[in-house]
């Protein structure tokens, strides 16, 4: 009787707490309008801490860093000259529209769509749970196609076969939401985050820049802790506790691949093959083209320099294939439609990203940020709160954030400029790419049982083909799970990586020497 009370109690509290997530999250103002709002509050916030003598010691060189008074004459010319340079200078606009061209062809052709429904049918029966949380792992190139795509396809694939549509549904959002913070590929939310986290690294080394590639070895292992994990939750957790599908959806005929489609996958990855191997030779000789001239290096050279035009080129060459094969691309104006297409999806980023960038900005020229930093990486430091404990403190912190604000790319503008420059004046100096890499952990965990995330209707909206009665509490439920042992597992890694002190990717240590 008293077991049933408490279970009672912590159902009904459990269900306030969602609503209040809900209720808060649905509160918030436009990202745009919230960094617009925080640029006018640090505005406001340098000129009393200019007055009240605000300053700290530069660990580096010793100097005094006082505070930028941004309502002064000086800061009000600065303000005025230079919000269209603050704009056009900020690092993730130019990376995330160039890379763009390559992605949304991909996505234009139907390439990223077949890629998909390939990788899923094509898995034998046993392997099915894993095909699905692969599949969304790899989805994250383009996000809306694991979304709109894979999640309904996975419900549909386990139901098709006798399990329970919902087990399949979990398993593709796993991979998917899950699977923010891992990849086998670059995709376009690596550029974004690198261009905030070099923003945000320049406060401490000026001429310091984060490549699109410095979480990418990392990603690669954490491809593998959310594929097992996810199978294992499925198959262990999810699945049993859903029980056997009674509901009154009929099984559906899945579509399988034509010979025209067949066809054109297969030139496509024999395409990107053979632009994997023309690049390799550009580096992999001592004398490579895309070395660096004087020193031979390939991690400073113009290889990395150009990441971005690589990356482009790896995805626009395979689509522009399987375009002309498959007949979505017959002339240059189709090929221009699909690439004008998913730019005109960018409307909103660019928006966003105006705003983001005077939040920046004005914080970096305030000093705001920098004192920030110092004084808290002293706070730090005179507690001991340092090492694996404050990695791990730092992933649940994004996490907690990401309940109630959705945009990846918004947090990280607001996040990063604090807690990298705080992060790399310690005295085991992180480098920003595992404050990156953390950050990119804790978003990826809530994504699964947040209602703010933009996407979490729709998943409400498959999940209510197969029964009328499933609701917001109804994923969040089967998803939960996932998060909890993402949350062990993932964050175990990351300081087994840490105490391991391997890069996290091209010029990517875990300390800055």
């Amino acid at each position: 009787m008293a077991a049933s009370k408490l279970k009672k109690l912590s159902k009904k509290i459990f269900g306030k707490s969602l609503d209040y997530i809900e209720i808060v999250g649905n509160r918030l103002p436009h990202p745009a309008t919230i960094f617009a709002m925080l640029a006018g509050i640090v505005v406001l916030i340098s000129t009393i801490s200019y007055f009240l003598g605000v300053s700290a010691i530069h660990p580096v060189d010793g100097s005094i860093v006082t505070v930028n008074n941004l309502l002064s004459a000086d800061g009000l010319r600065w303000m005025y000259t230079n919000i269209l340079d603050n704009f056009l200078r900020f690092p993730p606009l130019g990376y995330v529209l160039v890379v763009m061209v390559g992605i949304g062809l991909a996505e234009g052709t139907g390439l990223f769509a077949i890629m998909i429904r390939a990788l899923v049918l094509g898995a034998p029966p046993k392997l099915i749970t894993g095909a699905v949380v692969l599949a969304g792992i790899i989805s994250g190139l383009a996000v809306e196609a694991g979304y709109v795509i894979l999640i309904p396809l996975g419900a549909m694939i386990f139901h098709g076969i006798g399990r329970h549509p919902m087990a399949g549904l979990a398993a593709a959002f796993c991979g998917v939401s899950g699977g923010f913070g891992a990849n086998f590929f670059i995709g376009s939310i690596d550029p974004i985050l690198a261009g905030i986290s070099t923003s945000a690294a320049q406060l401490i080394i000026p001429d310091m820049v984060i490549n699109p590639a410095v979480n990418y070895y990392f990603m690669i292992i954490s491809s593998f802790v959310v594929l097992f994990v996810g199978i294992w939750v499925t198959e262990r957790v999810v699945e049993p506790r859903l029980g056997k599908y009674e509901g009154p959806a009929e099984r559906f005929a899945i579509e399988q691949l034509t010979p025209t489609e067949k066809k054109g996958l297969r030139w496509a990855g024999i395409s990107a093959i053979l632009f994997i191997i023309l690049m390799a030779f550009t580096v992999v000789p001592a004398n490579g083209l895309l070395r660096n001239p004087e020193t031979g290096s390939v991690l400073h050279s113009p290889f990395f320099d150009g990441i971005i035009i690589g990356i482009l080129l790896f995805f626009f060459i395979p689509a522009l294939v399987y375009g002309r094969i498959v007949g979505t691309i017959r002339n240059d104006k189709d090929m221009m439609k699909h690439i004008i297409k998913s730019m005109s999806g960018m409307g909103s980023y660019i928006v966003l990203v105006f705003f983001a960038a005077q939040f920046v900005y004005f914080f970096n020229e305030s000093n705001l940020g920098l004192i920030i930093a110092i004084k808290g990486a002293a706070t730090l430091r005179d507690i001991g709160f340092t090492g694996p404990v404050l990695i791990a403190s730092f992933v649940l912190l994004s996490a907690f954030i990401n309940l109630f604000m959705g945009s990846a790319s918004a947090k990280w503008a607001i996040i990063a400029p604090v807690f990298i420059p705080m992060l790399m004046l310690l005295d085991n100096a992180y480098h920003p790419g595992i404050t990156q890499a953390a950050f990119r952990i804790g978003d990826s965990l809530t994504n699964l049982v947040t209602p703010m995330m933009s996407y979490f209707a729709l998943i409400v909206t498959f999940a209510q083909k197969y029964d009328e009665k499933y609701g917001i509490g109804t994923i969040i439920s089967t998803m939960l799970p996932y998060t909890v042992v993402l949350a062990i597992v993932w964050i175990a890694t990351l300081m087994l990586w840490v105490w391991l002190g391997i890069p996290l990717g091209p010029d990517g240590p875990i300390y800055i020497n």
